[in-house]
C-alpha cells in the first residue's frame, strides 16, 4: 500500500527537479506532491510523518542545489491557487506561502505600499523568504510580517505572530514548518517613488551580482562583522573553476554553473572555497545554499 493512499491531490513519480531550480541541474524526486490547500498539506504531512518518508518543500528553487542522484523522498510544491493568492486591504496584504516574492513586491509598488522594495531581485517564494528572512542592506522580509500560518512537520496547523517566528539573520525559529500564508503591514507612499526605489535597488544588484545566471544566490552566510564574498575574493578564488562550476567573477559569494555542469562540480568547488578561506582567515564559512 502506498503511503499517500487516500490523499486526493496530484502526485507525480520519478519527477525531474533540475528544471525547477535556478541551477537547472540535479536529479529527480521519487515523488512530487501538489497539495490543493493547507488542509490537504496537513493530511500529506501526517502521512509522511507516519511512514517516515523524507521530504522537502520546493519554492522558486533559487537557493537550492539538487544532487546528481536526486532526492529519494517526496518534494512538495505549493503551486495551487490557495498558496499563490494575494489579498490587499488598506496597507496590509495577505499572501500565500507559494506566491512569487517579486510579483508581491511589484504589486505593492503599483499600489504605493512601501516596505518590500529593498528585496528587489531576490528570487524566492514568499514561504522561502519567511524561512530565510530574505533581505540585505535595504531591509529584511521579517521586518514587515504581522503574522504567519504554518503546517508543522506532523501535520498540525498553527497561526503565529511575528514575535513567535523568531526571525534572525537568514533564519527563523520554526525549524521545518511549512509556511502557508503570511500577513504583512506596509506603509502608504507615492507609487512613483516606491517604484523608483525598487528599480534603483534592482539596478544596484544587477551591477554587482550575476543576476540571471545559473546559481543559487549567495553560497555562504556572512560571518559576524565580515563579508564572505570579500574573504573569498581576497583568498584569490574569483573565477576559480571546477568542471562546469565557477566562482562568479562579478561576486565571489556566487557559484555559477554552465549548461554542462553537474551538481557535483558545484559541491566540489564550494568545498574548495570553504577550505581556502579557512586556511587564509581561520574562519569556517557557513553554507546558505540548501543541498538536497
Amino acid at each position: 500500500m502506498s503511503w499517500w493512499r487516500g490523499w486526493r491531490d496530484r502526485i507525480e513519480t520519478d519527477a525531474p527537479l533540475g528544471a525547477r531550480t535556478w541551477y537547472r541541474i540535479g536529479g529527480r524526486a521519487k515523488w512530487l506532491a501538489h497539495p490543493s490547500d493547507a488542509e490537504s498539506l496537513s493530511r500529506l504531512m501526517s502521512a509522511v510523518a507516519a511512514e517516515g518518508v523524507p521530504w522537502r518543500v520546493l519554492g522558486r528553487g533559487a537557493n537550492v542545489l539538487v544532487r546528481d542522484e536526486g532526492f529519494d523522498g517526496v518534494v512538495i510544491v505549493l503551486d495551487a491557487p490557495a498558496f499563490t493568492k494575494m489579498t490587499f486591504e488598506d496597507v496590509s496584504v495577505c499572501v500565500g506561502g507559494g506566491a512569487d516574492l517579486m510579483k508581491l513586491c511589484k504589486a505593492c509598488c503599483d499600489r504605493g505600499l512601501s516596505g518590500l522594495e529593498g528585496l528587489a531581485a531576490i528570487p524566492a517564494s514568499v514561504g522561502g523568504a519567511v524561512r530565510m528572512n530574505a533581505g540585505g542592506r535595504y531591509g529584511e522580509f521579517g521586518d514587515r510580517v504581522r503574522s504567519i500560518s504554518v503546517v508543522e512537520t506532523g501535520g498540525a496547523l498553527r497561526d503565529l505572530s511575528r514575535e513567535d517566528v523568531g526571525f534572525g539573520y537568514r533564519t527563523w525559529g520554526l525549524g521545518r514548518a511549512i509556511v502557508t500564508e503570511v500577513v504583512m503591514d506596509l506603509v502608504r507612499d507615492d507609487p512613483v517613488r516606491v517604484r523608483g526605489r525598487f528599480k534603483e535597488y534592482w539596478r544596484l544588484k544587477r551591477a554587482t551580482q550575476p543576476v540571471g545566471e545559473r546559481s543559487a544566490g549567495c553560497v555562504f552566510k556572512n560571518p559576524p562583522g565580515a563579508s564572505a564574498g570579500r574573504m573569498i575574493d581576497e583568498a584569490g578564488l574569483k573565477g576559480e573553476r571546477c568542471g562546469g562550476a565557477q566562482v562568479s567573477p562579478r561576486h565571489a559569494n556566487f557559484i555559477v554553473a554552465s549548461a554542462d555542469a553537474r551538481a557535483s562540480d558545484v559541491l566540489a568547488l564550494a568545498q574548495r572555497v570553504r577550505d581556502r578561506v579557512r586556511e587564509r582567515f581561520g574562519v569556517e564559512l557557513e553554507q546558505e545554499m540548501e543541498v538536497w
